[in-house]
């Protein structure tokens, strides 16, 4: 095998978790920004790499969600790839429009409350958000 040769991972090789789901990372295959992350099962896997678009489990409806179905804001896939135990993916694809952001400022990329105090989380702050509130470094 090349450096250019992967090795092929089948549906079936996934490491599901025990309701039936693998966690799925979204990156833009160009920008390399991280979109989303979802939840995949079997099926959505399937039709992932069938049509080459992304689908996903959403686990509050109970139901499969072709992203973008509402929006127009299609996934369309480029390359899907999995760490060394095939419990987590990661795909690659091309954005049909914008994602969503919490922020103009597209470093931020999320906001949460830790212990009644509003953080903002981004582009390496969250490490040093920690050390400094949790160590005072």
């Amino acid at each position: 095998m090349n450096d250019f040769e992967r090795e092929q991972l089948t549906p079936d090789q996934v490491r599901f978790n025990e309701q039936g789901l693998v966690p799925c990372i979204v990156q833009d295959a160009d920008t390399k920004d991280v979109l989303m992350m979802a939840w995949m099962n079997a099926e959505s896997l399937a039709l992932t790499l069938e049509q080459r678009t992304t689908w996903f489990w959403t686990r509050s409806r109970q139901k499969l969600w072709h992203k973008g179905e509402e929006s127009g804001n299609v996934q369309q896939l480029v390359e899907l790839r999995y760490d060394c135990d095939a419990d987590t993916l990661l795909a690659l694809v091309k954005p049909a429009g914008p994602s969503r952001r919490v922020s103009d400022n597209p470093t931020v990329i999320a906001r949460c409350v830790c212990a009644g105090r509003i953080c903002v989380l981004g582009c390496g702050r969250l490490f040093h958000y920690y050390r400094k509130n949790r160590y005072g470094l």
